[in-house]
């Protein structure tokens, strides 16, 4: 499903965030990156979801190789990808329900569609009752759940999240891995980066540690 050949990233201030990056993660598997704040994490998931691109090597998405997606084709690259934010990113102006069904809107889904597709979301993440709600009348959690409603609704392979439990307590950080592992449990690739190291022991899934822009594990 995803695949790191020898991939360095170098920002335009001359920042160099990866350094000869290579890993792959499994179709259906389960994920963790890990490593200090500024080790490589959030440049990972930027090159994914194809915010960035790399300044050498090659990343495949899907067997896809994403040097050859050209940038009016990322949208649809995107289909295949839900992604999970650690501020949530949520429209403050726009309900719960319209924040979810953003995606479909965008793609050109027909309106009963989306409507079928929103309500199984909201039903999944337990969000029914809160759907014409602002953003800002929900607690942190219940915002960070909207937040993965939105990444899902489109039925994505591949589920990525950064630091998704970076401000949520202990028992709520536990609740939102354990609907990660509900979505992988079906079959969706999912790659979360974290520093919660009791999070990933408690999870047991596969871990990809970072230092400094490079694998060490």
């Amino acid at each position: 499903m995803i695949r790191f050949d020898q991939v360095y990233k170098r920002y335009a201030n001359g920042r160099e965030a990866l350094a000869g990056v290579s890993f792959a993660i499994a179709d259906g598997e389960m994920a963790f990156l890990t490593g200090h704040s500024g080790a490589g994490k959030s440049s990972i998931l930027k090159l994914i979801a194809l915010i960035e691109r790399p300044t050498r090597g090659q990343v495949f998405i899907a067997d896809q190789n994403t040097a050859a997606i050209r940038p009016r084709a990322i949208p649809h690259f995107r289909r295949q990808l839900g992604v999970v934010f650690q501020d949530h990113k949520l429209l403050v102006d726009r309900s719960v329900g319209e924040n979810v069904a953003l995606p479909l809107i965008i793609a050109g889904m027909p309106r009963r569609d989306i409507d079928k597709r929103l309500r199984a979301a909201l039903d999944q993440l337990g969000l029914l009752t809160k759907e014409k709600c602002l953003p800002l009348e929900l607690s942190t959690g219940e915002q960070q759940r909207v937040g993965i409603a939105r990444a899902v609704v489109g039925r994505p392979r591949l589920l990525i999240a950064d630091e998704p439990t970076g401000n949520l307590d202990p028992e709520l950080a536990q609740d939102i891995m354990r609907l990660f592992k509900r979505f992988n449990d079906v079959g969706v690739t999912v790659v979360v980066a974290t520093h919660d190291h009791h999070l990933i022991e408690r999870f047991g899934a596969r871990r990809i540690s970072f230092r400094d822009g490079q694998v060490t594990t």
